[in-house]
């Protein structure tokens, strides 16, 4: 490589640590209503003076955890992933040997109505829906893989709540594009209606997943469980890759796909607490595949946050949102935003 080749790639690489330095949310407008989520003013992810992101370290939970616990809780999210793909790639949930554990076993809301979990036509998208197929596969994979690995270590796995994965007017999806304003405060948002909304759903839960685990990972003791959750986060993360890239190679010809995802980047931001820890698809006006800090290092979620975000809630509570009557288990409490 060439001198002058050399400054260049150094040049471009310092300004990319620059950009996610600067990078910082976006005001949200008026503050979050007491224990709810907040509707966000419009704005531009790439502006703003930034601070550069936490230690990707997670904040202990206040209350010790066991291996079985947090093992329960990833379970728990892979339910909610694995019926999501599932319905979008196959049409049909998980098996009903899959579902079954402690605690009180849920229903996915809204099988069959307007709005409802089911399949996306892919016709003519062939090659996206392959990509759902596979990660639907992987997805349901890693729910049997984990309720066996706590069978095996003497634990009982944890029964499948009540999930809502809807698209309806009363549905999770739609309160979420709300508060991101991706729709009006009066629309729906059906992430099985079109390849695009599939996209942007998959987008609201795949960069969650990997936080999650970061977070998670931290807080086993067991060496083959963590060396299991670091593999299952890898798969996350490759998921969470190709959702972002194919997000902003088809909002290179719709920009509407990046605001979006921009948008909803922003919502899970105010949701968390009040460091800045989500980024969107484009950073400086540039693409932005990785979400990371000044080192290209991801950033991480601890489980209360993580709950945070799927219960669409800022306050510490026990349920909303995609778990409308809460998780099963001892780690189902959000975290008070702080």
């Amino acid at each position: 490589m060439k001198i002058n080749q050399t400054l260049e790639l150094v040049e471009r690489i310092e300004a990319r640590r620059n950009a996610r330095r600067g990078f910082l949310k976006a005001s949200a407008g008026a503050a979050v209503a007491a224990g709810g989520l907040s509707l966000l003013a419009a704005c531009d992810a790439d502006e703003g003076p930034g601070t550069p992101f936490p230690s990707p370290t997670p904040t202990p939970t206040t209350a010790a955890v066991t291996d079985g616990d947090v093992l329960n809780f990833a379970l728990q999210l892979e339910y909610l992933e694995a019926q999501f793909y599932s319905y979008a790639a196959f049409g049909t949930g998980l098996n009903a040997n899959l579902l079954t554990g402690t605690g009180t076993q849920g229903t996915v809301d809204d099988i069959g109505a307007t709005g409802g979990p089911r399949q996306v036509s892919f016709a003519g998208e062939t090659v996206i829906g392959e990509y759902a197929r596979e990660i639907a596969y992987d997805e349901i994979a890693h729910v049997n893989f984990i309720r066996t690995a706590l069978a095996g270590a003497g634990a009982q796995p944890v029964a499948m709540p009540r999930i809502n994965i809807s698209g309806n007017a009363t549905g999770s999806f739609t309160a979420a594009a709300r508060a991101a304003q991706v729709v009006p405060s009066t629309g729906t948002f059906d992430p099985y209606s079109s390849v695009n909304n599939f996209l942007l759903g998959a987008f609201i839960f795949e960069d969650v997943g990997v936080t999650a685990y970061m977070g998670g990972v931290a807080l086993l003791t067991n060496k083959t469980f963590i060396e299991a959750a670091a593999g299952i986060h890898a798969a996350e993360a490759y998921h969470a890759g190709l959702v972002r890239t194919v997000l902003y190679r088809r909002g290179l010809d719709t920009q509407a796909l990046i605001d979006g995802a921009n948008a909803i980047s922003l919502a899970r931001d105010t949701l968390d607490g009040a460091t800045t820890r989500d980024q969107g698809l484009t950073l400086s006006g540039n693409a932005n595949i990785v979400p990371a800090d000044s080192n290209a290092i991801a950033f991480v979620r601890t489980p209360q946050q993580v709950l945070n975000v799927v219960y669409l809630n800022s306050a510490a509570v026990t349920s909303g949102g995609f778990f409308p009557v809460g998780l099963n288990g001892n780690v189902r409490t959000s975290s008070s935003g702080s």
